[in-house]
């Protein structure tokens, strides 16, 4: 059994015990339901130089604990004043030491950024919980989702108000799950059975991905140079967590990206 396969089984275990304590009625009662959610897709589509999603991450299971002792609020809210278009914050347990609780003190303190619930989504109870939570956009991986469940989850997503990013790590993840009810695609650079990363796999894809989906690069972004190649590709949104939360001042360390950014004028997308 392979560390995602690990994770998703530890995930359905972690759902049934979800499910006898807060039904889906319970769920739909939480103040932040009736929430009006916030399009990503719709700020991505219409930027004109690469946007960054600054994600909050305690630890991951190929580099154990990052940065375990930070407050979210904090942390998030320094992404923010750094020019975010977005967070994403792990609510997974057990293998990325994220939580509900993490997630909640970050929507509180930003309440007007689209906000990413980053976690192994495989049942429907689990969007009713990020609509809970006040999340605007729900990860669907395809590696642990058959093209029928990404298929139906997404439709329930958008049924929620809730927008979809469609996670691809190979052009055969892509071919079998894209569908029109997903409204991102995003390019894991990282391959989540053996965790090595390389962004030739973001450059590979790219033209396989239809310009009617916006289209986010992640995992192993780490200097300017690498983003605005790919911007060059397509790829307008850019998830990063692991080379911020490392440091001792994430949003410092956003803020000092976007303005080694800022000296690649006149980016345009590549004409092929």
């Amino acid at each position: 059994m392979n560390i995602l396969e690990k994770i998703v089984a530890r995930k359905r275990e972690e759902i049934a015990e979800a499910k006898t304590i807060r039904s889906i009625s319970d769920l739909m009662q939480a103040p932040l339901f009736t929430r009006q959610t916030i399009s990503l897709s719709a700020a991505l589509k219409t930027a004109e130089k690469p946007q960054i999603i600054s994600e909050f991450k305690r630890k991951s299971p190929s580099k154990g604990i990052i940065n375990g002792d930070v407050n979210p609020a904090e942390v998030t809210s320094t992404y923010v004043a750094a020019g975010a278009a977005a967070l994403s914050v792990l609510t997974d347990i057990d293998f990325f030491g994220g939580s509900f609780d993490d997630f909640a003190k970050a929507r509180e303190a930003n309440p007007g950024i689209p906000m990413l619930r980053k976690d192994f989504m495989v049942d429907e109870y689990q969007l009713y919980e990020a609509k809970a939570i006040g999340a605007d956009i729900v990860l669907l991986i395809a590696a642990c989702l058959t093209a029928q469940e990404v298929r139906s989850l997404s439709l329930k997503a958008h049924e929620l108000g809730l927008e979809v990013l469609l996670e691809v790590h190979s052009a055969e993840e892509l071919k079998e799950t894209l569908c029109d009810s997903v409204d991102m695609v995003g390019v894991n650079n990282r391959n989540l059975k053996t965790f090595e990363t390389s962004v030739e796999t973001s450059i590979e894809l790219s033209q396989l991905i239809p310009d009617s989906f916006v289209k986010i690069s992640e995992s192993g972004l780490k200097d300017a140079e690498t983003i605005a190649r790919l911007y060059q590709h397509g790829y307008k949104g850019f998830l990063i967590g692991e080379t911020f939360m490392k440091t001792v001042n994430p949003g410092a360390a956003l803020q000092d990206l976007q303005n080694d950014l800022s000296k690649f004028n006149h980016l345009n997308p590549l004409v092929v």
